[in-house]
C-alpha cells in the first residue's frame, strides 16, 4: 500500500501525515510509506502507484477536480479522499467517485473512522484468490473476478482474464470470497458488486453488459441493499 497527500498547506501536508502514522499506530498496523506533495502537477509527474490519496481541491496551478479525474481515469480502483475547506466543490468531486469529503479543519475520529473503512475496502480489491483447476493453481485478484457460477456439475469462475473451471464448490467460494465485495444473487451465482451494470427483479447484468447472472425475486430486496451499501463505500 502506497498513501499520497497533496495539498499546498505545507501545515496540512504535516498534520495529515502525522494523523496517518498515528492512526497505523494505534491499529497496530504497519505503516505503508506515506508520499506528500504541495502541487497537483508534481503529483501527476510522480511514478509511484498510489492506492490512497488525501487531496486540496484549491491548489495554484491545476486543481485538485482535473488532478482527481485524470488519476482515476489512469486507476479506477485508486480510493480518495478530498479534503477542502470549499464544500461548493463536492458535486464536482463526486463525479470522479470520491471516497469521503473531509472538511478543513480535521476532525480525527472521522478521519480514523473513515481511513478504517478505506483500508478495509483496499485490501477487498487487492485480496489474491487462488483458483484451482484440473491443470493447476491460478492467482486472482478479488477485483478481476465477475462473478463463479454453477453450471451442471461444473463450477466456473468468470474473470476478466479468462473463464477457469474450479475443482471447489459454490459453499467453498461463498466461504472464500470477500463478503463486502460478492453476493450470492442465486444458488448458481455469486457476483462481483465491482462489476454490476444494473439488474431488475430476475437479472444482474455485469462486465460491460456482457455477462448476465439470475436473481432471484426473494433475494432483490437483501441485493439491492448490499449493491447500494458497496456503492456508498466506494464513493
Amino acid at each position: 500500500m502506497r498513501i499520497a497527500v497533496c495539498d499546498d498547506d505545507a501545515l496540512m501536508l504535516e498534520q495529515l501525515q502525522k494523523y496517518i502514522k498515528l492512526y497505523f499506530e494505534k491499529t497496530c498496523l504497519k505503516c505503508p510509506e506515506i508520499a506528500c506533495f504541495s502541487d497537483g502537477e508534481s503529483l501527476l509527474a510522480d511514478k509511484g502507484e498510489t492506492d490512497i490519496l488525501f487531496l486540496d481541491i484549491e491548489m495554484p496551478g491545476i486543481n485538485g477536480i482535473y488532478v482527481g479525474n485524470e488519476l482515476k481515469r489512469q486507476n479506477e480502483n485508486i480510493i480518495i479522499f478530498v479534503v477542502t475547506s470549499y464544500s461548493e466543490y463536492l458535486d464536482d468531486a463526486m463525479r470522479f467517485h470520491v471516497f469521503r469529503y473531509l472538511s478543513k479543519p480535521l476532525d480525527v475520529r472521522r478521519l480514523f473512522r473513515n481511513m478504517k473503512e478505506a483500508i478495509s475496502l483496499y485490501n477487498a480489491m487487492t485480496a489474491k484468490i487462488p483458483v484451482e483447476t484440473k491443470q493447476g493453481v491460478h492467482t486472482l485478484s478479488a477485483s478481476s473476478i465477475i462473478a463463479v457460477e454453477a453450471l451442471g456439475r461444473k463450477v466456473i469462475v468468470h474473470s476478466t482474464i479468462r473463464d477457469f473451471d474450479s475443482v471447489h464448490n459454490m459453499q467453498y467460494w461463498l466461504e472464500t470470497l470477500p463478503g463486502n465485495c460478492f453476493f450470492q444473487t442465486h444458488r448458481s451465482f455469486i457476483v462481483n458488486l465491482e462489476h454490476v451494470v444494473d439488474f431488475d427483479h430476475t437479472l444482474v447484468h455485469l462486465a460491460g453488459g456482457h455477462f448476465s447472472a439470475y436473481l432471484t425475486r426473494r433475494k432483490y430486496s437483501a441485493f439491492k441493499e448490499a449493491y447500494l451499501l458497496y456503492l456508498e463505500s466506494t464513493r
